[in-house]
């Protein structure tokens, strides 16, 4: 009686991991926009159009996710990715996050510090832009819908831009504040902290949605969890030790393992948050760059693939190219920006191997559910924030105006996807190529 009832809930379609392989492989040359757009796009591929995850699931793993330290955007990767195929869907799912931009950041590093800046590369980031505040813009929408079910959530959401975006307010502080409220605000008005979850149980049915039956995978045990931990923290600090006994302990290949090992640690708040650390110490402590390559950098990982924070893989690069030892400048460069992604993301695994089955024991949860649905109205608005933020630098450059080819960019390719559902890969290429052309001719 037991196994047909659980074969009667299952979906009744699964996910091979050779087509999840598939999606997360383009993924990663697709996401751009930083946190905001890549969260945005990861909920348009596999909530609204594969249905590979429900709503519910995917706000319960992105508001772990906002929690940890590091790169959000990828660690929800890593999270579904484990939910759908287990660790080896979830190294899968994070690795393919990171591979194209590792690739892409390395090739424009090296073209920055041998040639400068190429036109024609600079024009396609350009068009670019347009198309992530489109792509954002009409996502920031779509989730909004879901996620502020009643004047509670919406009010929030509104908080939390406004003491974010006005105030300045840390994130931490933040999503602190919105968790204390779903806490207690659950505990005496239950009813409007618990509409998401309410809602979701009569929606269409997906692969992974609350209706799932447990896999085998993400049951927790204490001897998984101390094999985690020991297989992610030697992965971990492996390449860091061998680098200071090769190179030596106070060579820069070694010191960028250990600084940006802290860095992965200690930033919550997104890149946006992190950033001005890392910027501080690179370059007036350490001086592996100044300050107009740390903008330059910056300018280079908002318009490639892949999280913000791969701007540390530009640092790493120019810090080692710049300070080489006995080694050639191109090795210790590429050395550098190696040792700094994986010291960046390595711990990203961790966090979500170690944490999601204890997360998904608790789903159901009345307290932590009202907890996170607090939680993800918060991000709403932090989401939002960053949509506006985004927007208003590349609308109103640096150079002065208002950039009208741009707004009317994003202005047709939010109507395109909200409305049409335009191909989000069919958005990125036409707008490079529209931005490759109107430099082109018209500048």
């Amino acid at each position: 009686m037991i196994e047909q009832n659980s074969k009667q809930i299952q979906p009744e379609e699964s996910v091979t991991f050779s087509t999840a392989l598939r999606f997360w492989f383009k993924l990663g040359w697709i996401s751009f926009g930083g946190p905001t757009g890549q969260i945005a796009l990861m909920h348009t591929e596999l909530v609204d159009r594969k249905r590979w995850i429900s709503d519910a699931r995917f706000l319960h793993a992105l508001n772990y996710c906002m929690l940890l330290p590091g790169p959000e955007a990828q660690q929800l990767a890593i999270y579904v990715g484990w939910l759908l195929h287990g660790t080896l869907g979830g190294i899968v799912a994070g690795s393919l996050f990171v591979i194209p931009s590792i690739f892409v950041l390395w090739m424009l590093s090296y073209v920055y510090v041998s040639y400068g800046q190429i036109l024609w590369v600079a024009s396609i980031f350009y068009g670019l832009k347009g198309a992530v505040i489109g792509i954002v813009s009409a996502a920031v929408l779509r989730i909004a819908r879901r996620a502020l079910k009643n004047g509670v959530m919406v009010s929030l959401a509104a908080l939390a831009f406004c003491a974010i975006f006005f105030l300045h307010v840390p994130f931490p502080l933040i999503i602190l504040s919105a968790a204390i409220t779903g806490l207690v605000g659950g505990k005496l008005f239950p009813d409007p902290f618990l509409a998401t979850t309410r809602s979701d149980a009569s929606a269409t049915k997906t692969v992974i949605d609350d209706r799932l039956v447990k896999s085998e995978h993400t049951t927790s045990t204490w001897i998984r969890t101390a094999r985690v931990m020991a297989v992610c923290l030697t992965l971990w600090w492996a390449p860091v030790l061998f680098l200071g006994f090769w190179q030596g302990w106070d060579h820069t290949l070694f010191r960028e393992g250990i600084f940006f090992s802290k860095a992965a640690m200690i930033t919550f708040g997104g890149a946006y948050a992190v950033l001005p650390y890392v910027a501080q110490q690179a370059v007036d402590h350490f001086h592996w760059l100044h300050a107009g390559q740390m903008i330059d950098g910056l300018g280079l990982a908002e318009s490639t693939p892949g999280p913000l924070i791969m701007v540390v893989q530009f640092v790493g690069f120019l810090g080692a190219w710049n300070y080489p030892g006995r080694l050639l400048p191109l090795v210790s460069a590429t050395l550098g920006a190696l040792i700094t992604t994986w010291v960046t993301f390595v711990p990203c695994f961790l966090w979500i191997f170690l944490g999601a089955p204890y997360i998904e024991r608790m789903r159901g949860n009345t307290k932590l559910t009202s907890t996170l649905s607090a939680i993800t109205a918060a991000v709403v608005g932090v989401v939002l924030n960053l949509a506006v933020w985004f927007g208003l630098h590349a609308l109103f450059p640096a150079s002065g105006g208002f950039d009208w080819f741009i707004f009317a960019l994003a202005v047709v390719t939010f109507v395109g996807m909200a409305r049409w559902d335009w191909s989000v890969v069919l958005v990125v290429v036409a707008s490079g190529m529209l931005g490759l052309f109107y430099k082109i001719v018209f500048k």
